[in-house]
């Protein structure tokens, strides 16, 4: 318990936490182990070493203790003899044995409270060796060590048991299941499995009650199979009324209700609850006085609600659920005829097997010639046997009736579901069929025909449908949203003009993109051309091709690629486009044209900003450096001859034609030298000078009218055009062209 000095490690730096773990910096420890690099865990040892080192003090002190008692022990009961001197002696010894202990105590006790700490540099750590490789000896020799115990003093050997093999995933994703507190209906796969188990339980009851009633196959030697088959059915009933339909969520009030109270309550108030109730209730009882009936297990055909909830579910989850409506119709019409079939041989019963010709006479399968029987009725072959009593004919003309019905409405509701299944494809064809006919009727080439028929072949196979905003449209805007960003965003974020924009700017774009479809050697763009969309290559390539024929490939542009991006934002009415493209093969392209990309810009002006600003630098990167203009310093030897004012060559004039002598007179002779031969002053009629005017009055306002135009290109049209007009109108262009026209 004595103060302990500072020892060496403290040097080594200073403790670390790292999460509820206390790190102590110690060099070349932290590598060893694997851990963070200088840095030793210490937290786990901690109470290790604690409790090593209490337990060590304890047997030192009761060593201690035990020598001194003998000691002292020895002083007092044995007298001064000669041996008791020489026991001095001994005494010595056991003190310095004393003093060592204690010493040696001591220097345990440092070590334990400084166990990284050695006097010496503690040695590198040495590569972590690769666990060596199992070979087929060590494997056998490990299998058949043995394992040895000892019963009543005799050792026993018991060989080890073999490893078990490695477990399979899907074994352990069922043993690793735990069945949720609540249920969703809609999206959980689990939920549609049991449905199907329900539904298969409740075929069992729909279908072979009738069969069990009817005929005779249901006989003492094979009643308890029908029980066993009977009661597991019940048993899947309960299950699903107790542990599945109380964990069903639900909504209320626009809200998901998890709840297992609330979601028990909303069950139990509901119409399926009651009908599940009833579908379980035990009419078995009546066994007692009539056998065992299958009709008294009709109450189990009222959990019908399952069969139509499992329909939804199988539509929803299935890619193509027309095949599914198809099986579903199909199936309503053979259980048709099995009910007819089981009443048909109910009443051969009932007259008497073979007693006419038209009843069963009792050969053959009698489910195979009652079907048989059902399907010429209902479908209304004929050729059977005429009926002869009364009940007969009674049970003919009913079977009749039903059955025109009943086929008719099969028929129906069969092609309406492959009328469903077949709109895309019927629209389509409508399609096609209208522009022929329209061609045709315009007399277009044939070649045009052509590419037409395979542009809408194409179309109808890469993407199933003409066009996709067609179908998006009935979707709300965040649904439409979603799948955009699914299916396009992953290009967008590609294109370098949008990076660093708004990111819902970019997302409000992806719902403006169009996909459109070009044939091979279609032209893109052309040089020339005034570019106002920007295309994004969904899918196929296209080629930059150029020379006199078109028919040089200078780059070819793959898929993800995009081109044409600058002319979004060029002012102007959109600028030139400076190269030809082609679509190499079939080409899908995405299309963002560039009003809609105006619309959505006015509501992000920080994103337009930015994208001006990287139009400008993507336009002027290309274009080639000025001509240096000549500085200021540098001073002409011979300055160029300015020209002659305006207002003097009119005062020329003037005096030239009143024939008046004078200064001016020698002045125009004087500066007539200087003109060149081309200038010769001519003499304007009025109408002249009103053309001279009205020529510089037109032109002060067209050269402000198409400023103006051009600022209305730029978004700002009304102030744009207003400035531009009333420059037009404004003194100086006026007085210009006035004076100008007036001169001359």
């Amino acid at each position: 318990r004595t103060k302990q000095p500072k020892r060496e490690s403290e040097e080594a730096g200073p403790t670390k936490k790292v999460g509820n773990a206390c790190w102590v910096k110690v060099e070349q420890r932290g590598a060893a182990e694997g851990r963070p690099e200088g840095l030793v865990h210490s937290g786990r040892a901690a109470g290790g070493r604690r409790r090593v080192r209490q337990a060590f003090r304890r047997l030192l002190n009761f060593l201690f203790s035990f020598s001194c008692h003998i000691l002292s022990s020895s002083c007092r009961m044995r007298p001064q003899s000669a041996t008791s001197i020489g026991s001095v002696v001994v005494q010595e010894r056991l003190n310095e044995l004393v003093s060592l202990f204690k010493g040696r105590t001591e220097r345990q006790k440092d070590r334990l409270l400084d166990p990284d700490e050695s006097e010496e540099e503690s040695p590198a750590a040495s590569p972590a060796k690769a666990p060596p490789e199992d070979t087929p000896a060590a494997a056998e020799e490990e299998e058949v060590e043995p394992f040895q115990i000892e019963i009543l003093g005799h050792p026993l050997k018991l060989p080890q048991l073999p490893k078990l093999p490695p477990m399979p995933d899907w074994l352990r994703a069922i043993l690793d299941y735990r069945f949720p507190s609540s249920i969703d209906p809609f999206t959980d796969l689990i939920y549609v499995i049991w449905l199907f188990c329900v539904v298969a339980a409740w075929n069992w009851n729909v279908w072979l009650i009738p069969v069990r009633w009817a005929f005779p196959y249901q006989t003492s030697e094979n009643i308890h199979l029908w029980l066993l088959a009977d009661y597991t059915c019940d048993f899947i009933y309960i299950l699903d009324m107790v542990i599945f339909q109380p964990r069903l969520q639900f909504v209320r009030g626009g809200d998901i209700v998890c709840d297992k109270k609330d979601m028990r309550e909303n069950y139990m108030t509901t119409e399926r609850f009651k009908m599940d109730v009833i579908s379980l209730f035990p009419m078995e009882i009546f066994y007692v006085f009539t056998g065992v009936n299958s009709l008294l297990r009709f109450p189990r055909l009222l959990k019908y609600m399952v069969f139509f909830e499992f329909n939804d579910r199988m539509e929803a989850v299935m890619k193509k659920a027309y095949i599914y409506r198809v099986i579903r119709t199909s199936t309503y019409l053979l259980y048709s005829l099995h009910i007819n079939a089981c009443l048909f041989y109910w009443g051969s019963d009932y007259e008497g097997l073979g007693s006419t010709k038209w009843v069963y006479d009792g050969k053959g399968n009698a489910y195979i010639r009652c079907y048989y029987f059902a399907v010429k009725t209902l479908i209304t072959i004929g050729g059977l046997p005429d009926p002869t009593t009364v009940f007969e004919i009674c049970f003919q003309l009913i079977n009749y009736f039903v059955g025109v019905f009943a086929f008719s409405i099969m028929i129906g509701q069969m092609r309406d579901v492959v009328g469903a299944a077949t709109a895309g494809e019927n629209y389509y064809r409508a399609c096609m069929d209208s522009t022929v006919k329209y061609m045709n009727s315009y007399n277009i080439p044939r070649e045009v025909q052509n590419r037409i028929k395979t542009w809408y072949d194409y179309t109808w196979k890469s993407q199933g449908m003409l066009d996709e905003q067609e179908l998006l449209v009935q979707l709300p805007a965040k649904m439409r949203l979603d799948i955009a960003v699914d299916v396009n965003y992953s290009i967008v974020s590609k294109v370098a003009l949008f990076q660093g924009c708004d990111r819902q700017m970019v997302f409000d774009l992806l719902t403006r993109l169009k996909s459109v479809v070009y044939l091979p050697g279609d032209f893109v763009c052309k040089k020339g051309e005034i570019g106002r969309e920007m295309y994004i290559i969904k899918q196929g390539e296209v080629q930059v091709v150029g020379g006199p024929d078109l028919q040089t490939v200078f780059v070819t542009i793959r898929a993800g690629s995009v081109f044409g991006e600058i002319s979004l934002l060029a002012g102007g009415g959109g600028n030139r486009r400076t190269a030809n493209v082609k679509a190499h093969g079939f080409a899908n392209l995405f299309i963002l044209d560039k009003k809609d990309l105006a619309e959505i810009l006015v509501h992000y002006p920080e994103s337009q900003k930015l994208l001006r600003k990287k139009a400008k630098t993507m336009l002027t990167k290309d274009k080639k450096p000025e001509e240096k203009r000549p500085s200021k310093a540098t001073v002409e030897v011979i300055p160029p001859r300015p020209d002659t004012p305006k207002l003097f060559k009119a005062a020329l004039k003037v005096t030239e034609q009143a024939g008046i002598e004078g200064t001016f007179a020698k002045l125009k002779k004087a500066y007539r030298a200087s003109e060149s031969a081309g200038e010769h002053a001519e003499v304007r009629r009025p109408k002249e000078m009103m053309d001279g005017w009205m020529d510089g009055w037109m032109d002060g306002w067209m050269d402000g009218w198409m400023d103006g135009w051009t600022d209305y290109m730029d978004g700002r049209w009304m102030d744009g055009w207003m400035d531009g007009w009333m420059d037009g109108w404004r003194l100086d262009g006026w007085m210009d062209g006035w004076m100008d026209g007036w001169m001359d």
